[in-house]
């Protein structure tokens, strides 16, 4: 790969979300890879290998060399919905740091946000789409 321009900001914020999940991600260049999500490690709020490595995989992926301190705060959602909240933030990030990262983690789905939401419950039925049980007479 070719040398890339890159920003020199002292931080990055940038906001990832997916269905009802919201992630304000915060990452700051240092010398040592390090996750705070809600003031917890990384490893310790999101307990299983397959959880963490969704919040590695835009590093994996993007096969960047930099570290960075990675500040998250997130709410709303499940525990996996908040992992890829959390990977969309870190990969808006990524993108901003180095604009030639868009591409090939667009092409992979880490900028896509999952807008799928529940469906809201209409008026005269049970749930969203069940309707009550209908009689002839």
């Amino acid at each position: 790969m070719e040398t890339t321009k890159k920003t020199t900001k002292e931080y990055f914020r940038t906001v990832g979300r997916r269905k009802t999940a919201s992630a304000t991600v915060k990452m700051v260049p240092s010398k040592t890879m390090e996750f705070t999500v809600n003031g917890k490690p990384g490893a310790e709020y999101f307990m299983t290998k397959g959880l963490f490595k969704i919040l590695m995989d835009p590093f994996t992926e993007s096969k960047i060399e930099d570290t960075f301190t990675v500040t998250v705060q997130v709410q709303g959602g499940g525990i996996h919905s908040q992992a890829e909240a959390v990977r969309h933030g870190i990969t808006r990030a990524l993108t901003l740091i180095d604009s030639e990262l868009r591409a090939p983690l667009k092409k992979i789905g880490f900028l896509k946000r999952d807008p799928r939401t529940k469906e809201r419950r209409k008026f005269g039925l049970k749930k969203a789409r069940k309707a009550p049980q209908w009689s002839k007479r």
